[in-house]
């Protein structure tokens, strides 16, 4: 479904009750970048910005699928205020920096859906500033570092979603390699469908999957991760600080999963962010389980209205690809 279009009536109350002072909000500007939710800026007339999340059926793109609130579920979507602040209360406790919160409505008392408006960090991402200068982006990375050695060093017994797991609940499954394997398979099953080349390469895929995951041995201990943290989840505060966002999928799940898709989207700059010790069989059916998930999910996205094809198209063409080289002989 495509976005609508959010006023600045709308936002107005939400605006004046969050930054306060007598202000008066000026304009509302839709930020690039959200698939989920939609993300406003909120521009006030003294030029005090904030910015706004709405977790709105008619902000999200993605194609509603059976599953999609099922909370005990680690890969089902993260939606909802009740996702966003659990993460924010886990991160922030770890010292993780993330965007200081002005005010949270899940009452409806200013809009239907949940919203938040959280700090607005005018800054550069860590992607656009790696590629600018990675000589500047090297304390950046430092600092994020040890952000990720607090999230790895905070464990549970339990897998899950951070406000399912911080509350006592369970999750679905019996271990985080079983709950990869069976959406790996969903996701080729998936891909394959829409594209001949994974159709061909199905069986070999699956037989892949199916050796790895028999090679992975149990565990009892799990970290938080984001799950997702691209560069462009990361901004860059003005004391060069990392600021993580879009964090409503932060869950406790194997590491390795955040440094499989650290690696997916650095590359080469993800050198200092190595560390020691990783599971090399987890990380091996996770690359493959990630490759497969980014060719599914972008294909899916693109049964919607998603402005950007062509940008989501090549995410699904480059990873189909990189699926392909895994089981090449």
């Amino acid at each position: 479904m495509a976005p609508g279009a959010v006023t600045r009536e709308r936002l107005a109350g939400a605006a004046r009750a969050a930054l306060g002072g007598g202000r008066r909000l000026e304009g509302v500007e839709r930020v690039a970048g959200g698939s989920k939710k939609g993300v406003y800026r909120l521009v006030m007339d003294d030029s005090t910005t904030a910015i706004a999340y709405l977790w709105d059926d008619a902000e999200n793109y993605w194609p509603a699928a059976e599953g999609d609130e099922d909370l005990a579920d680690p890969f089902s979507p993260g939606l909802g205020l009740d996702l966003f602040e659990a993460a924010h209360t886990r991160l922030d406790a770890l010292g993780v920096r993330v965007p200081a919160i002005r005010l949270l409505d899940r009452e409806g008392v200013h809009r239907p859906a949940d919203l938040a408006i959280v700090e607005d960090l005018r800054g550069e991402t860590l992607e656009e500033l790696l590629a600018r200068d990675r000589h500047t982006a090297a304390p950046v990375m430092a600092r994020l570092a040890e952000s990720l050695e607090a999230m790895r060093d905070h464990r549970a017994p339990t897998y899950g979603k951070v406000a399912v797991v911080d509350e006592g609940g369970t999750s679905r499954g019996t271990s985080c390699e079983g709950v990869v394997l069976d959406r790996a398979l969903r996701d080729l099953s998936e891909a394959a469908s829409r594209d001949r080349r994974m159709a061909a390469a199905r069986d070999r895929l699956e037989e892949r999957l199916l050796g790895l995951a028999a090679a992975v041995r149990p565990r009892a201990e799990y970290a938080v991760v984001h799950g997702e943290l691209g560069p462009d989840h990361v901004r860059v505060d003005a004391d060069g600080n990392p600021v993580v966002i879009d964090i409503e999928g932060t869950m406790y799940f194997d590491v390795e999963w955040e440094h499989v898709f650290l690696r997916i989207r650095l590359h080469d700059a993800y050198r200092p962010l190595r560390v020691a010790g990783l599971d090399e069989d987890r990380l091996a059916l996770y690359m493959l389980a990630q490759r497969l998930s980014l060719t599914a999910g972008p294909l899916r996205l693109l049964d919607g209205d998603f402005p950007d094809r062509a940008f989501m198209a090549g995410i699904a063409e480059h990873n189909l690809r990189q699926a392909l080289k895994l089981v090449r002989v």
